[in-house]
């Protein structure tokens, strides 16, 4: 079997610990990303997102390996959050006023021209329904603070309470950009406790 390169392993940026927070920079990034708003759990425009981004990564994923002999590890779910007032992700969570990005990041190898090929071989039997919104896109995220979440989606709001209000204004830092969160579990398969999640918050100096 041909060796597959497995990123949640070999980059640093997915690497983090439970308790501990760490300053890290984070290099400019491609993604495959599809946007949408409200709650996650409800609206059928995540479900629907998801539908449409997986397919492409799998399709990008056989097409990179034709094109260039190196097969990989589809990366982990990722999504960028956020909203008018900060505070509804971490005191109020009220999800309803929640935008998001969910993403699947595309590795340096692969040339970017089969994006488009990608998209066209997902779409050639039962297109998904958001499938024309999938795109490429560069993520600069530089100076961030990472930290892992183990439980459930719930509880990650204590941890993001500690991060805002504690541990960056105790660095010298202050919050930018939008909230990250990567998903090193399937959490359509795993249970809420053992979920395990990092949460990423760019910086920059206050």
């Amino acid at each position: 079997m041909p060796f597959k390169t497995d990123f949640k392993k070999t980059l640093d940026r997915y690497r983090a610990r439970q308790g501990d927070f760490r300053v890290l920079e984070v290099p400019e990034t491609r993604y495959l990303v599809i946007d949408g708003h409200g709650d996650p759990n409800t609206s059928p425009a995540f479900a629907e997102a998801l539908a449409a981004l997986y397919p492409v990564a799998y399709k990008l994923k056989f097409a990179a390996r034709d094109a260039t002999g190196e097969d990989y590890v589809v990366p982990p779910l990722e999504g960028l959050w956020w909203a008018d007032d900060m505070e509804a992700f971490t005191t109020a969570r009220d999800k309803s006023r929640w935008d998001w990005t969910v993403m699947l990041m595309v590795p340096e190898h692969v040339p970017g021209d089969l994006v488009t090929l990608a998209v066209e071989r997902a779409g050639a039997k039962n297109p998904p329904l958001r499938l024309g919104e999938v795109r490429l896109e560069t993520l600069m995220e530089g100076r961030c603070v990472q930290t892992l979440h183990v439980g459930s989606f719930e509880a990650e709001a204590v941890v993001l309470n500690r991060l805002h209000h504690d541990v960056i204004p105790g660095l010298g830092l202050g919050l930018r950009g939008k909230h990250h969160e990567i998903y090193l579990s399937d959490f359509r398969k795993t249970a809420p406790e053992k979920q395990r999640t990092i949460l990423r918050q760019p910086v920059a100096e206050a």
